[in-house]
């Protein structure tokens, strides 16, 4: 079995410790996500998946615990040492698309590399490609207001592979849908998945998708479990 790209363990993170308004928030959270696959994350509002993702991703700092990115223990990492694996290993989808609004949606995928040290015609080339592969080539010269929101957000995946990274983290990235859309642009994030070997890791309120994925797993009371 390939090693896993993400490995979380003992995670465990609390708001105002030792205060009356205590909350524990993780609780020795544990998980594992393998190269290609697609894990749901499904949590009631509140519970913390977006902390979770926040700590995978690299944003946040668990209390304890250790957060392991393509083998690669993160835990003790200099802020500029993390700033530059999330740049090059983690790519990130959220509920809202957050284009830059002045910026064409080929420009929107250009910029992280070139924030990377990608050459700007390399930069383009690979905007281009993401952009024929989510089917949406002929829009790369449109800003974002002129863009659907199943356009919008097929942009927000592809800048956010923009940099070839090895693990994707996505906070509702349908959640803003209607129902039509947020399949199609579901069944394109499980196409990119597959066709690159990255993984992904998806919290989503949409019961239906979740178990399209490939495994759904649960936090609830600050602990994980299978659903």
């Amino acid at each position: 079995m390939s090693e896993p790209i993400l490995s979380l363990s003992g995670l465990v993170k609390t708001y105002n410790p030792g205060q009356p308004g205590e909350i524990r928030v993780l609780r020795e959270v544990g998980l594992q996500v393998a190269p290609g696959e697609i894990v749901a994350l499904v949590a009631p509002s509140g519970a913390g998946k977006s902390t979770l993702l926040h700590i995978a991703g690299l944003l946040d700092t668990p209390d304890a615990g250790s957060v392991r990115i393509a083998g690669q223990e993160m835990t003790g990492l200099s802020d500029r040492r993390r700033t530059a694996v999330r740049r090059s290993d983690v790519g990130f989808v959220y509920q809202f698309h957050h284009l830059l609004p002045e910026f064409s949606a080929e420009e929107n995928i250009v910029l992280p590399q070139l924030a990377n040290g990608v050459a700007p015609g390399d930069a383009r080339t690979r905007a281009r490609d993401l952009l024929t592969r989510v089917g949406i080539a002929d829009r790369a010269g449109h800003r974002p207001a002129q863009l659907s929101g199943g356009e919008q957000q097929r942009v927000a995946f592809c800048r956010a592979l923009a940099n070839a990274p090895r693990l994707l983290l996505a906070d509702e990235p349908t959640g803003n849908l209607d129902p039509e859309t947020a399949e199609k642009v579901f069944s394109t994030l499980v196409d990119l998945v597959r066709s690159t070997g990255l993984a992904a890791l998806i919290a989503t309120h949409n019961l239906e998708l979740a178990a399209r994925m490939d495994r759904v797993l649960r936090l609830e009371s600050g602990r994980l479990s299978a659903a």
